[in-house]
């Protein structure tokens, strides 16, 4: 199978997975059932049929809107699983269609509801964590146990920063952001370095902007949680971290 073909096939499995990523997204911090009842109407309450379920294609034929109802239908949901297939293709092509991909893509797929969950509701369930620390495990251990170590090492010194920056600024940072650090570093090593780089830049930048635009007080109350950024992040540290650390090696050593 070639690369293109592997990238395809992943983009449509994601696709595929980010449509029940918005279920987990929507059910689990209600803690409501993933599996039952099947997807509905959030107005009227009636079952979507299969055929209008379809990935971002279903939205689109319907036009944004229920079939029985007329009530619109976010967009956040084809623009999740347009985003989720993306990102899947993006680690068959950086990563390969072989035994390499398989971390990449569990970390993209449990980044998905973690950052739409704490958007709306400022937590990341502790499922999702405990999710990512077995499974990141689990591969490191199947399929590159050389990193083991150096894993380890770079999840006990992303908890610990953040960590004690939670200790001594509650207020900005939840024990929810600490877990998912340690997360971090377990999916991507020494390339946790410039994950939480990227992620502490773009909190300031966009903190920054909304502070400056509405007011201190305000802005605080418009504010983005911290765990978007730090998945944001993951992801400059998933695709491009490796490069970084070996350039500013090769650069400043």
């Amino acid at each position: 199978m070639s690369l293109g073909v592997a990238a395809v096939l992943a983009a449509i499995f994601g696709a595929i997975v980010g449509s029940f990523l918005n279920v987990v997204a929507y059910r689990l911090p209600r803690k409501e059932s993933l599996l039952h009842p099947p997807s509905r109407c959030p107005e009227c309450g009636t079952a979507i049929k299969p055929y209008d379920n379809v990935p971002v294609l279903g939205w689109l034929w319907l036009r944004g809107k229920c079939r029985a109802c007329g009530a619109k239908i976010s967009p956040r949901y084809p623009i999740v699983e347009a985003l989720t297939g993306v990102l899947c293709a993006l680690c068959v092509l950086v990563y390969g269609a072989d035994s390499d991909v398989w971390a990449p893509l569990l970390f993209v797929l449990l980044l998905v509801p973690i950052t739409l969950i704490d958007l709306e509701h400022h937590i990341i369930p502790n499922v999702l964590v405990i999710i990512g620390a077995v499974g990141a495990l689990v591969l490191l251990l199947a399929f590159n146990p050389d990193s083991l170590v150096e894993n380890l090492a770079a999840a006990a010194a992303a908890f610990a920063f953040f960590f004690l920056a939670a200790v001594v600024y509650p207020a900005g940072m939840g024990m929810g952001d600490v877990k998912l650090a340690g997360v971090m570093g377990l999916f991507l090593g020494r390339a946790v370095a410039p994950a939480i780089f990227a992620a502490l830049i773009a909190g300031t930048v966009i903190g920054g902007a909304i502070i400056a635009r509405y007011g201190m007080a305000e802005g605080r109350k418009k504010g983005i949680p911290f765990g978007p950024w730090l998945a944001f992040g993951s992801l400059v540290g998933l695709f491009v971290g490796d490069d970084l650390v070996d350039w500013y090696l090769d650069t400043f050593t």
